[in-house]
């Protein structure tokens, strides 16, 4: 059984990045050589190709086909652009060499279901944090009742129409691509404001001075290629803040998160592709990670604030003021 506590603990905080009202806290690990590519080097070195499942297509399904002679990781919630309609992934998974899958996948564009492309390409964004933790919390309770690893599509889709009208953004297919490129010029100041460190592998982040959650690798190189994507995924969520506030967030309040992560109870399936979905959760926090021998490719964590609770009838955010002060 992988071991989530122990592997936490390798992590050392380092700094804290403060841009406007997003943190992003330094996370250092173990730095092991890079067994892979990541779906962009794939899709852009022409080794690897993702389609529709079939000519009539099915939303939450597509396959992957990879060519190569090397793994490839697509990473929870990144997003897939074209074919019939736009989705993101519904976790992460390492694609063995020289094979085909079937990958497990969410929509985001709701008002379109005709092809634009014959392959899909992939997006420099994740789905917004907040709808990755809501995703990945309904993914593992599906996974536990049911086997399957699928989210609330409904659910996905109202997160979509509410972040287009938070932003302003008018889609006619509804897409979340729309909300992302009416922000670009706000996003790409906070990617330009959070670069990865030497040694990096991992990152905390907080909004507002909360921590939400975070997103961890098995080297460090594949954290500096992927922690744009996730950058932009966080600020797009930091910019929704209804009071927002350049707050930093301490050390302790990290450590603290770790440890609950840590401690929460965990369950090990097997993985589409390459190595063992990791599930856990409890009262404060829900995450997976996918480990692949003696340690996890990727490991994500968020707090149930994110992932359980919509928005307050009035349109501010709410969270009961012991959960906030626990991770500040």
């Amino acid at each position: 059984m992988p071991n989530q506590k122990a592997y936490l603990d390798s992590l050392a905080i380092g700094p804290a990045v403060q841009h406007r009202n997003l943190t992003l806290v330094v996370l250092l690990g173990p730095d092991a050589p890079r067994r892979y590519r990541t779906l962009d080097e794939a899709l852009g070195a022409g080794s690897a190709r993702i389609t529709e499942i079939s000519a009539a297509g099915s939303v939450p399904e597509l396959r992957l086909v990879n060519q190569g002679d090397t793994p490839v990781l697509l990473l929870d919630g990144e997003e897939l652009i074209g074919a019939k309609q736009n989705r993101v992934l519904n976790l992460t998974i390492l694609a063995p060499a020289n094979a085909s899958l079937t990958i497990q996948v969410s929509c985001v564009e709701a008002g379109r279901w005709a092809a634009n492309s014959a392959n899909f390409a992939s997006a420099d964004r994740a789905l917004y944090a907040r709808g990755r933790a809501r995703k990945l919390h309904q993914v593992s309770m599906s996974l536990q009742f049911d086997g399957v690893r699928r989210s609330d599509q409904s659910d996905v889709w109202r997160g979509i129409d509410e972040k287009l009208a938070q932003s302003g953004t008018h889609s006619a297919s509804r897409a979340m691509a729309d909300a992302f490129e009416n922000r670009r010029a706000g996003l790409d100041e906070f990617v330009a404001a959070m670069r990865a460190h030497p040694g990096q592998t991992g990152a905390l982040f907080a909004i507002d001075g909360t921590v939400v959650g975070l997103d961890c690798f098995d080297c460090a190189d594949t954290l500096s290629r992927l922690l744009p994507k996730l950058v932009r995924s966080y600020a797009m969520d930091a910019l929704d803040s209804p009071w927002p506030m350049a707050q930093t967030v301490s050390a302790e309040a990290a450590r603290t998160f770790l440890r609950l992560v840590g401690e929460a109870e965990a369950t090990a399936h097997p993985a589409i592709g390459l190595g063992q979905d990791l599930r856990f959760a409890s009262a404060e926090v829900s995450g997976a990670a996918l480990w692949w021998g003696d340690a996890p490719v990727h490991f994500c964590a968020f707090t149930q604030r994110l992932a359980g609770e919509r928005e307050h009838p009035h349109g501010t955010s709410f969270t009961r003021a012991s959960r906030r002060r626990m991770f500040h």
